[in-house]
């Protein structure tokens, strides 16, 4: 039996207190003040906390990205060792802050009521609100433009008080679980950012040496146009799963079957397929697929390594974005910037060589079924399926 069992049998054998989060903590929105005022903003040291802060550093928080001045503070901070919740836009997120704090108007303070500070571990509350971030969810406003949850029906969801040592065994076990996902994404942090040395390195070259020769891209590759999908046909492909992928702004992609797509639009051959529109980027991709026609790709037409390209143009890819037409709703990129963009055509054997270390760097650091990406996301269900079995508690009646 382990430790937890032994103290749930001693202390809750017959369940645990549920109670509203309107009578655990206390709930208050956050707010932005006033931009046009400089006494709010100039030399702040108070953290005043955004999603981009959660997105850049995780979701234990002592220092926030943005900062205001004391003027700017409507009555009081937000205490330290509270939780900070999204609801609204994008909604299903939460942060514990480690310092005293302000908040913008999408996240919401959720702080511990003074008369329960001795019954609850603000830890396990943390790791309790993975379950709430669901509900939040579940019970958001979706008549609007934009999902919002509404405090009220917020303070009245349900949360488990279980004695104070069970929470704090929970906390100890779930603590172990994050420690090493984190120590794996720390090594994956360090190998890209290797990677990314060699990468760099490798494809680094002296335009004063004559065994490297610069072309344009258009020389060397020829262009693939994409095919003229509708967005109804979309929706209607979208439902017949096959082996044939179909590529579409923003990294979507569809598994249709071959009869969907005119024979003489899907490529059979490796290509580099660019996303010219919206997210600008390349994908090489070897097996039969098929593409929008914001897009395009490229082939090889002459003795190069089509996959030496694709890992050239992805350590340019600030290159495109800059260059990418920023006048109309979304940036894109025209034909003639890649056309013209000139690429380095070292030996066969030189450019083989380079694309078979970036093949194993690239697996190692993005490959989801293999490496350390496979790894963290084994970690991450492991860590999901006994975070929802510790934290699902009998009620007592």
């Amino acid at each position: 039996m382990s430790k937890l069992e032994e103290l749930i049998n001693k202390l809750c054998p017959n369940g645990v207190e549920f109670k509203t989060i309107g009578e655990l903590f206390d709930v208050r929105n956050g707010y932005t003040p006033s931009k046009n005022n400089d006494e709010y903003w100039e030399n702040g040291d108070i953290s005043w906390y955004r999603m981009e802060d959660i997105r850049a550093n995780g979701k234990i928080l002592n220092d926030s990205i943005q900062h205001i001045t004391k003027k700017a503070v409507k009555n009081k901070l937000f205490p330290k060792n509270s939780l900070m919740v999204a609801t609204t836009a994008t909604i299903g997120i939460h942060a514990l802050i480690k310092n005293d704090f302000v908040c913008n108007q999408q996240l919401t303070c959720v702080s511990i009521k003074e008369k329960n500070k001795e019954k609850l571990n603000i830890k396990f509350c943390f790791y309790y609100f993975d379950i709430i971030d669901e509900e939040c969810v579940r019970i958001a406003n979706q008549g609007g433009g934009m999902p919002i949850v509404s405090l009220e029906k917020m303070k009245k969801l349900r949360f488990p008080v279980p004695p104070l040592e069970v929470q704090c065994e929970i906390v100890r076990i779930l603590d172990n679980f994050t420690l090493l996902s984190a120590e794996l994404s720390a090594e994956l942090s360090a190998r890209q950012k290797q990677y990314d040395y060699y990468r760099d390195e490798l494809l680094t070259f002296n335009k004063k040496d004559e065994n490297v020769k610069w072309e344009e891209l258009g020389k060397y590759c020829q262009r693939l146009k994409g095919t003229t999908i509708t967005a109804r046909r979309m929706k209607e492909i979208n439902k017949e799963n096959g082996k044939i992928r179909i590529f579409a702004g923003g990294k979507t992609m569809i598994n249709t079957t071959e009869h969907n797509i005119p024979s003489s639009d899907i490529i059979r051959i490796p290509n580099i397929i660019v996303q010219s529109r919206g997210i600008i980027d390349f994908i090489y991709y070897e097996k039969p697929c098929s593409f929008k026609r914001e897009m395009w790709s490229y082939t090889h037409t002459n003795s190069v390594t089509l996959k030496f390209i694709y890992y050239y143009l992805k350590k340019n890819i600030e290159y495109f974005k800059q260059r990418g037409n920023q006048m109309g709703s979304m940036p894109q990129i025209s034909l003639e910037v890649t056309e013209k963009f000139k690429i380095p055509l070292p030996s066969m054997n030189k450019q083989e060589r380079i694309v078979n270390i970036l093949d194993r760097f690239d697996k190692l650091c993005n490959d989801i079924s293999e490496g350390l990406p496979a790894e963290i996301e084994a970690r991450k269900k492991q860590y999901e399926y006994y975070r929802d079995k510790l934290l699902t508690f009998k009620e007592l009646k």
